[in-house]
């Protein structure tokens, strides 16, 4: 059973929690993060997500998935994960890399799905696109509005890590939503946060929703405050 506890109370589904975006792109595609961390705030279990998850956070993850226009993750993550071709026909793929060293022969680049978004100096294969934004580091903010280099019509970006990652976008203020699932357990361990190596910050986001299941996953959407 999967109980909504905010703002109202009432059964539900994840495909009906989870059936659009908490609002509209204005100007820029609209952003979302979606991850799942412990109680104890890691992120991974040996290095994966996995062991944190569960059946309902694994269909959250597909349902926010089949709304995006454009998913946006971290090399390490791609590797870690075992990132392939996304399900949804001309949906893409952007790995973030700030070398440029990632494995362009894996399934995600040879579907042609996958792109890089990468630095103004990294080598890059030829046979892949890429969205160069950025020197030292990858400019997250500059690279999300030249996202319609690569997709006609960005409106929904997803963001699925890792912490690096998302602490870079949350430098950049590009999360105008964020779906935490919190996993019924405490790992211990050395394992990242939800955002790693971002500066001292204070973005206000209000509850849009708050979401139960009987395993006692915690499954909630934050939106952004301006």
């Amino acid at each position: 059973m999967i109980r909504r506890v905010f703002p109202d109370s009432a059964e539900t589904t994840i495909e009906q929690a989870y059936d659009a975006p908490l609002g509209a792109p204005s100007g820029r595609p609209w952003v979302g993060l979606c991850m799942v961390s412990s109680i104890d705030g890691s992120t991974v279990v040996d290095g994966r997500s996995t062991e944190l998850s569960s059946a309902n956070d694994l269909a959250l993850l597909l349902g926010l998935r089949r709304l995006a226009d454009v998913i946006i993750v971290g090399a390490g993550t791609v590797r870690g994960e075992g990132y392939g071709p996304p399900d949804i026909a001309g949906q893409r793929v952007g790995v973030v890399t700030a070398s440029g060293r990632v494995d362009t022969s894996l399934p995600l680049f040879t579907s042609g799905a996958g792109f890089l978004i990468t630095t103004d100096n990294a080598k890059v294969a030829d046979n892949v696109d890429s969205i160069r934004a950025g020197t030292a580091r990858v400019d997250l903010q500059a690279a999300v509005s030249r996202l319609h280099e690569v997709h006609p019509t960005p409106r929904f970006v997803q963001v699925e890590g890792g912490a690096l990652l998302n602490g870079a976008a949350l430098d950049a203020d590009l999360f105008d939503e964020i779906n935490l699932t919190t996993s019924p357990l405490c790992v211990g361990g050395a394992g990242p946060r939800l955002a790693t190596g971002a500066t001292d910050l204070a973005l206000r986001f209000e509850l849009a929703q708050m979401v139960i299941d009987d395993q006692s996953f915690v499954f909630s959407r934050w939106k952004r405050s301006h």
